[in-house]
């Protein structure tokens, strides 16, 4: 688009001031760690991760301010935030299948960490030339990206950080505030195990006359008390937390129970056998039945995704063939110079030698290994354009790079599958292909977003390329250390650490080259895909809720009817509870005062940023003192209902705390 090739950024073009410095790179690098360890835990946990984008660039201005950073320092920080965060979810939706296989018994550090850095880096890539296809050459909103520049402009409010702002103040303690509370739930929960956090029931509703067979009816409900997950529903908002809330209720009030009333209630399999003979048995018919029906909704739904911006595609390979051609456009301005075209695809076509020697040496099959790279490096731009289109449209947080690794994943299994290799060979280079090209699209997807936001700040992407490089090498070098410490801790594809993501690339692995897969169920969720895709509702939201435990799904709904009650109450005070800058990349950067009800949401947000963010560090603490043998449980069987009442407490902290200066306004 014309106008954003001459945008107007908030530091002009023409002005150079200190942007890559050795202390904006240290608090990146710091950043990318932490946040990178805190998003693995909640992946696999939840299923999904949160952009470290915003409280990246709420904890790098509060690092920063006491050494005068300015505000391109601060920005160039949180590159380095977003890097780790993508790094280690593409990690965690892939490399945890190695375990549900049985290739591995234990996470791997050395195998593990040469994936991140290869796949992260092939992203860090292929996002140059896809930051002029996709952040200067589309209308793409990229929501998170303009909501940073509006945080970052209010409160550094100028160059440097050194001043103190009213309303970064309030904004800071308020996600120290979340995370606090957070945290200590979660402590007390996992740790000191005074009330269990998951509470959950089966009934029987009566016999029923099914095929000339006497059969049990049985209900299911339950809620897990989870903080973070109050705060993820509250982010993504009212809509995508009730699509997800309906996938949780399609299959465990209504299919699930119609499952059990036809063939009864199964013995529980070997993971499930903890929660007893009734509750496993349910869990077992979910997780060996119907979170199929998840799979095939979430196939369906990463295919058409891809196919919807098939346009977008096609501008951005011919972006790449003018760069390989040397094309570029040479440019005096600061804000438009990236990294060379010709070094960057120089080293893209390098990366086959450094992926096909890890395939190499993870499968032992030559020939493979070298299409396989080939592959991989294609594949790789792929999911790198449409990750970074969806979170254009979207934001961060609902990008759903999971469907677009299912999609990969099953076309990379068909290739194994045409080769012959379908032992556990087989499935394993298919997984670590897989987690190469998740962890690139999800690099890819998270930075272009952090891309925008730069570009609205007036930062010179070709120093944000560079910062990226240095948080992949930090996180990389990480992340094999952490998803290790909570397998250990609590074992992956148990109840306490689910790892829903890395099921469903086990259930697509084993489906096309075990031939384990279960047609009937994969079929009906590809039906049930194609029906909300012709009434028009998103698919992968849906498919979320089906395969996720249905007690996460309930604590993101509540949340998500937070939000609703909050923008309700500034929708009748106001008008609209919608912030006019989100479509308006200029009003991002405005220099006039906050609205209040703009103040609002940013306080909302950034509260429950610091829930997130809270129980996940949390999380990863209380994995280490597991696995070093520190426990301090003070009850044996813990009670369920003061983690509740505490639970609904926060919740009612979450409707209050943005909107409370508004209340106390109409008491005066």
């Amino acid at each position: 688009m014309s106008d954003r090739e001459n945008f107007q950024s908030f530091i002009p073009s023409n002005k150079i001031i200190p942007e890559l410095t050795v202390k904006a790179m240290l608090v990146g690098v710091f950043l990318a760690i932490l946040l990178g360890a805190a998003n693995a835990y909640l992946g696999l946990y939840a299923g999904m991760t949160v952009s470290a984008i915003i409280p990246g660039a709420v904890m790098a201005l509060a690092i920063l301010k006491p050494f005068k950073g300015t505000i391109l320092e601060v920005n160039l920080a949180t590159m380095g935030a977003s890097a780790g965060e993508c790094v280690a979810a593409g990690a965690i939706f892939t490399i945890p299948a190695l375990i549900l296989l049985g290739v591995w018994t234990e996470i791997h550090y050395l195998e593990t960490t040469i994936i991140a850095l290869l796949g992260g880096i092939l992203g860090v890539l292929w996002m140059v030339p896809l930051r002029r296809a996709l952040v200067i050459k589309t209308d793409l909103p990229f929501p998170e990206g303009i909501a940073v520049a509006a945080v970052l402009t209010t409160t550094v409010g100028g160059e440097t950080a050194e001043e103190k702002k009213e309303d970064g103040s309030t904004g800071g303690i308020w996600l120290v505030l979340g995370a606090v509370i957070a945290g200590l739930y979660k402590f007390g929960e996992l740790s000191l195990n005074v009330f269990r956090g998951t509470i959950e029931h089966i009934g029987n509703i009566g016999k029923y006359d099914i095929l000339g067979k006497s059969r049990d009816g049985w209900m299911y409900g339950g809620v897990t008390t989870s903080p973070a997950l109050l705060g993820v529903g509250w982010i993504i908002g009212p809509r995508i937390a009730s699509y997800v809330f309906v996938g949780g209720l399609l299959g465990w009030v209504i299919i699930a129970p119609l499952v059990v009333l036809v063939g009864g209630l199964p013995p529980p399999a070997t993971e499930f056998i903890e929660l007893g003979p009734l509750l496993g048995g349910f869990y077992t018919v979910w997780g060996e039945q119907v979170r199929y029906i998840g799979v095939g909704t979430m196939l369906v739904g990463g295919l058409y995704a891809i196919w919807s911006i098939r346009t977008n595609l096609v501008s951005s390979i011919k972006e790449a063939v003018i760069g390989i051609k040397g094309g570029q456009v040479k440019t005096k301005k600061r804000t438009d110079q990236d990294l060379s075209y010709k070094l960057v695809f120089t080293v893209i076509v390098l990366m086959i030698i450094p992926i096909f020697l890890l395939y190499m040496w993870l499968s032992e099959l030559f020939g493979i290994s070298l299409i396989m790279a080939a592959i991989t490096v294609l594949f790789a731009f792929i999911a790198s354009a449409l990750a970074g289109y969806l979170t254009g449209l979207v934001g961060s947080s609902n990008c759903p790079i999971s469907g677009v690794t299912v999609a990969v994943l099953l076309i990379v299994s068909l290739i194994m599958l045409g080769f012959g290799e379908t032992g556990l060979a087989g499935m394993a280079i298919v997984i670590f292909i897989s987690a190469v090209i998740c962890i690139a699209g999800s690099i890819s997807g998270d930075l272009l977003q952090s891309m925008a936001c730069g570009q609205m700040l007036g930062a010179t992407p070709k120093k944000l390329q560079i910062s990226m490089f240095l948080g992949v090498i930090a996180i990389s070098g990480v992340v094999g250390l952490v998803i290790g410490v909570l397998h250990k801790a609590f074992t992956i594809g148990s109840q306490k650490l689910p790892a829903p993501q890395a099921f469903l690339m086990k259930g697509i692995v084993q489906g096309v080259l075990g031939g384990e897969m279960l047609w009937p169920y994969i079929i009906a969720g590809m039906f049930l895909a194609l029906v909300l895709i012709l009434i028009g509702l998103p698919v992968l939201p849906v498919a979320i809720g089906i395969y996720l435990p249905f007690t996460l799904s309930v604590p993101i709904f509540a949340g998500g009817g937070i939000r609703y009650v909050t923008d309700g109450f500034l929708k009748k005070k106001y008008g609209s509870a919608e912030e006019e800058e989100i479509s308006d990349w200029e009003l991002a950067i405005k220099q006039t005062d906050v609205k209040p009800k703009e103040k609002a949401i940013r306080t909302g947000l950034l509260f429950t940023a610091g829930l997130v963010t809270g129980e996940a560090l949390m999380g990863v603490v209380v994995a280490i003192l597991f696995v070093t043998g520190l426990q301090f449980n003070v009850f044996d069987n813990a009670p369920w209902w003061p983690g509740l009442l505490i639970w609904v407490y926060i919740a009612l902290l979450l409707a209050y705390i943005p909107i409370k200066n508004m209340i106390n306004k109409k008491k005066m």
